[in-house]
């Protein structure tokens, strides 16, 4: 094959790859967008995003390389880094963790989504059961809510009684502050979005069967509690708002503008740098002449359907 035909294709193999990448995001954009027939005529009511799409892409883009400095910093320091992901149901929590993950190594960046507590860890220390998921030396962990369960739908929902909340807010500025002594990054974030937000983007669940299992019992019940979820929210806030680690609210109604600027504003508080690396040589394949590949069953194959 001709140099110039094989760098062709090369080029052309390279080009392919880059654009699979960058589907990746396109295809949680596209999840985005969709509109269920049902509350099509009400979409006019939300507030679309003013910020460009190409601008959108090239910030996010941008920010993943940066999260990738961060994470070859974080391993080769053995830096400890904990981020909290906190507020309302269908608030954005999900959307900005996905992004901050996407390009990141998961034995190094770990997401910790706890299911309800069993019978056995209700019974535990209540810090107990997310002790274990602390990271070690050259982690990220970022939790997908937290401890503040017990603030918040514990609170609300008259799992937890008045005493059980009294000590949590106790305890938890010394929990906090014994996590950063012993060398952790505590950061924590609370997304906040309108009433009129929180309905559409609830209504999109209902009508998309893609995304009702988004939905829980609790999920509905936030809504017709809202004012005792902002009174439990504010009051949380004040209680556990410490220098150590203080909380940073996300503004999450335009849910592009609210991931850009919330992985900025992690990035901004780690004090990271470029790790340098060796180049990396990729080695000879070694051949075996004596070496015969085995014609495998038609059986064991993925029928080629596509």
């Amino acid at each position: 094959m001709p140099d110039t035909e094989q760098d062709t294709n090369i080029k052309d193999w390279v080009d392919e790859e880059l654009e699979d990448s960058f589907d990746e995001e396109l295809e949680m954009e596209i999840d985005d967008l969709r509109v269920a027939k049902e509350i099509r005529e009400i979409t006019d009511l939300k507030r679309k995003s003013t910020i460009p799409r190409r601008t959108y892409f090239k910030e996010l883009l941008r920010l993943q390389s940066e999260l990738v400095k961060l994470q070859d910093w974080v391993a080769h320091t053995k830096y400890k880094l904990v981020v909290i992901f906190e507020g309302r149901d269908a608030a954005g929590k999900g959307g900005v963790i996905k992004r901050i993950t996407q390009r990141l190594n998961p034995r190094i960046c770990k997401v910790v989504a706890l299911p309800a507590p069993t019978e056995r860890e209700k019974s535990q220390w209540y810090f107990q059961r997310y002790v274990p998921h602390l990271p070690a030396g050259g982690e990220m962990v970022l939790f997908d809510r937290s401890w503040y369960n017990r603030a918040g739908v514990e609170r609300v929902m008259s799992f937890a009684s008045d005493d059980e909340v009294e000590q949590f807010f106790h305890d938890v500025p010394e929990f906090e502050r014994m996590l950063v002594r012993s060398g952790i990054k505590v950061i924590k974030y609370w997304f906040s979005i309108t009433d009129q937000e929180q309905q559409l983007r609830f209504l999109m669940r209902i009508y998309d069967p893609m995304k009702q299992w988004k939905l829980s019992p609790m999920d509905l019940q936030s809504r017709v509690r809202w004012e005792e979820y902002t009174k439990v929210k504010e009051e949380m806030l004040n209680y556990t708002n410490i220098s150590e680690a203080p909380w940073f609210i996300v503004e999450g109604n335009d849910k592009k503008r609210a991931r850009l600027n919330c992985i900025n504003h992690l990035l901004n508080q780690v004090p990271y740098t470029e790790i340098h690396h060796d180049p990396i040589a990729l080695p000879d394949r070694v051949f075996n002449p004596d070496y015969e590949r085995a014609v495998l069953p038609e059986g064991l194959y993925v029928p080629q359907k596509y």
